[in-house]
């Protein structure tokens, strides 16, 4: 039986480098939906060999690095990262992820860690 409908009580959920996901759909080959809520920043440069990254920032704003060029967000943007690209970004979102394909740990590169003084919205406390 085909399934259709994917829930969140049903989705994984952890914590990553600064970014809480909920992961849609894990398994289906095809793509993974991803709620992505960023409180201060993806504090890890990585890229993936494989997939694109289509980022839709439902609310909030922030700045992606993407091969080190700065491109800022906001609410209704859409981020459209293709394979091979290294990403991070800063900020305060709430952002839905779509991986296509479907996002495979073998296909994900670390790059660096990032250090929070890097983003443009870090204040000394």
């Amino acid at each position: 039986m085909t399934k259709y409908k994917f829930t969140a009580a049903q989705a994984k959920k952890f914590n990553k480098y600064g970014i809480d996901l909920t992961v849609y759909g894990e398994g289906f080959p095809g793509a993974n939906v991803i709620h992505v809520s960023v409180k201060e920043g993806h504090f890890q440069e990585f890229y993936d060999v494989k997939s694109t990254y289509i980022y839709y920032i439902i609310k909030g704003k922030g700045t992606f690095f993407l091969n080190g060029q700065k491109v800022e967000a906001k609410e209704t943007d859409l981020i459209v990262i293709p394979p091979k690209t290294r990403i991070y970004y800063f900020g305060k979102m709430e952002i839905v992820l779509t991986v296509s394909p479907a996002f495979k740990e073998k296909n994900e590169r670390h790059v660096r860690f990032i250090d929070k003084k890097e983003s443009p919205y870090f204040r000394k406390k």
